[in-house]
């Protein structure tokens, strides 16, 4: 009997820890959502666009920082970090692009110089979603 006892507490610890350990899982934040990342290659708009209309209906100004992202939504704020030299600029979502592979972000000529990427045109990334755009 005081083995069943024995091997019940140990089974009642063990379940315990189980449940505190599940609770304690978080979820990566979806899509749009605070906190989204991506990782992948960054380029900026050519001073050839100024003036040209985004895809929110806004102008393009190289001195604004703002940026292109496929699909998440206008208004979003996304901070963008080169992690080559730990440089990063929070940037607003006003235009769709880029569309060459591999890359995430289009970024205004600002925000490039903000980063250090003028001279090499495309860098590697990690964007990170700050402020949720309207949906």
């Amino acid at each position: 009997m005081r083995k069943l006892t024995h091997l019940f507490h140990h089974l009642c610890i063990l379940l315990l820890l189980a449940l505190l350990a599940t609770s304690c899982t978080t979820k990566a934040p979806a899509f749009g959502e605070r906190g989204y990342t991506e990782k992948g290659k960054a380029s900026y708009y050519s001073d050839k666009l100024r003036g040209n209309k985004m895809a929110n209906g806004d102008r393009y100004k190289p001195g604004k920082r703002t940026a292109a992202h496929k699909k998440l939504p206008f208004g979003t704020k996304v901070k963008v970090t080169n992690p080559q030299n730990g440089r990063s600029v929070k940037v607003r979502i006003t235009d769709r692009g880029p569309f060459a592979p591999g890359r995430i972000i289009d970024l205004s000529k600002s925000a490039a110089r903000k980063l250090d990427m003028e001279k090499s045109g495309i860098v590697s990334v990690q964007m990170e979603v700050v402020k949720e755009g309207k949906r």
